[in-house]
């Protein structure tokens, strides 16, 4: 039987055949190029599959295995943050100390750069600001201690008095109310506050005494070494890491000593006016123990909403039971309108927005703070809150900022937002360490090491291997 003679095939079929043979022959030279996977690539790939097919296989898979999963790592991370805060409860000494030296040092680290920058060496600024800040520091606390030292039995004594008049009034009053249980907790209170017991348990104790000795030494320690190699220190963290990750961390620290400077000194001059005007006042109507009221109220101008509050009744018992209820009434009436200035004029030209804070957040911080640290923990808790909302603003990325149709009004003022209050050379420099290339190596090696070890940058990868030497930067 014959064979029937093979039909060519069309010249089209055969232009796209060897088209389609050129392209195979292509793809497989440059596979052949390519080196193979890694043993090591290879495990990853694989670990990375049974990952993300773990959660569908097994008792886990159901909804309520996922709800256990979350809430068994919920738990985890609950313990490690109670363990975290057990530990920093048992060196509390150690944790009030850099504390306020870190707010000290957020304070005068404008004064040491604006002397490095007239010329001065970075130890002559340092030793004039920390010399500084210890003298002021130290001359307030020694006024506040004689001030009051020696009149505080007489300022207990008439302040509980004058809650026991201010009852007797209340309670002639046309208002039936019972004020036992009150005076009974006061009464209490009172004997406490005018017997020995206060000033022994709080001062006299020798391990009270000796933490106080150890903290102050320890602070003023960290406060020198803050001031001087502050920005060295931050420069060595800042160095691990790279690109928008350094950026943010450099963001966050300089809002951060923003705010805690910017608190401090603003807080400090509203103090100074709020003691200078209730002292000033006092000393007019005639009531007696002036200076330590208005010491008083210097001290309590540290802690926010509460301390005013706090001042102004004990100044108006004082003055209730030694100059009678009309001077009273007009020592709360100043302290009212003292106040309102406070709030008014004297916060948002001093501070401006720097704490940024709602009351109700403020009156947390300082609940928390007073049953963790005591008085210091009361003092330091608003503005280490404010630089946690700070620093949780700089990372945040989800929030919805501007007029929304459904929401309405943006509850966050534009003014209050940490990209507000960054100068321009701080955006640039955030920009630049964006923008500028990864090098890494091994610690103190030098940057022409790091490159020659082939640990270079991206774009001078790029030129070893193209050839090309315009792409180098």
């Amino acid at each position: 039987m014959a064979t029937p003679p093979s039909t060519p095939p069309p010249a089209g079929s055969a232009r796209g055949s060897s088209r389609a043979d050129a392209a195979l022959a292509a793809r497989l030279e440059s596979e052949k190029d390519q080196a193979p996977p890694s043993p090591v690539e290879s495990v990853a790939d694989i670990g990375d599959a049974a990952q993300s097919l773990a959660p569908a296989i097994g008792p886990w898979s159901d909804s309520l295995g996922r709800a256990g999963s979350r809430a068994a790592q919920t738990l985890l991370i609950a313990a490690l943050v109670a363990g975290l805060v057990w530990i920093l409860l048992r060196v509390k000494v150690v944790v009030i100390a850099i504390l306020v030296a870190l707010i000290l040092a957020s304070a005068v680290a404008p004064l040491v750069k604006w002397l490095e920058r007239r010329g001065w060496s970075n130890l002559l600024a340092t030793l004039v600001a920390f010399l500084g800040i210890l003298a002021l520091v130290g001359g307030t606390l020694t006024a506040i201690v004689f001030s009051i030292r020696s009149q505080w039995d007489t300022l207990a004594t008439q302040a509980t008095e004058g809650w026991a008049e201010l009852q007797r009034f209340i309670t002639s009053g046309p208002l039936p109310i019972d004020t036992a249980a009150i005076d009974s907790a006061l009464r209490q209170a009172g004997d406490f506050l005018s017997s020995g017991s206060f000033a022994g348990s709080a001062l006299s104790g020798l391990g009270a005494a000796a933490n106080f000795v150890t903290g102050a030494v320890l602070m003023i320690v960290v406060l020198f070494f803050f001031l001087k190699d502050g920005e060295k220190m931050w420069n060595f963290t800042l160095r691990w890491t790279r690109g928008e990750t350094r950026a943010k961390l450099a963001e966050s620290v300089d809002r951060g000593a923003q705010v805690l400077g910017g608190y401090v000194r603003g807080t400090a001059s509203i103090a100074l006016a709020d003691a200078v005007l209730i002292g000033a006042a006092l000393l007019i109507l005639g009531v007696p123990l002036a200076v330590p009221l208005a010491v008083i109220a210097f001290i309590t101008a540290f802690v926010p909403v509460v301390g005013a509050t706090v001042a102004g009744i004990i100044a108006a018992l004082v003055a209730l039971v030694t100059n009678g209820p009309v001077v009273a009434l007009i020592v709360i009436a100043w302290i009212i309108i003292v106040n309102q200035i406070e709030g008014n004029i004297l916060q948002p030209i001093i501070m401006g927005r720097t704490l940024s804070l709602h009351a109700l957040l403020i009156l947390l911080a300082l609940t928390v703070g007073t049953l963790v640290g005591g008085i210091f923990g009361a003092i330091l808790a608003v503005p280490f809150t404010a630089v946690a909302w700070a620093v949780a603003q700089v990372w945040a990325t989800g929030y919805q900022t501007g007029h929304d149709p459904v929401l309405g009004e943006d509850p966050l003022n534009p003014e209050d937002r940490v990209a507000a209050k960054a100068t321009m050379a701080e955006r640039w420099k955030y920009q630049m360490m964006r923008l500028q290339p990864r090098r890494g190596g091994q610690l103190g090696a030098t940057e022409q090491q790091v490159v020659a070890s082939g640990r270079g940058t991206d774009a001078e990868e790029d030129v070893t291997e193209s050839g090309d030497p315009s792409a180098k930067p």
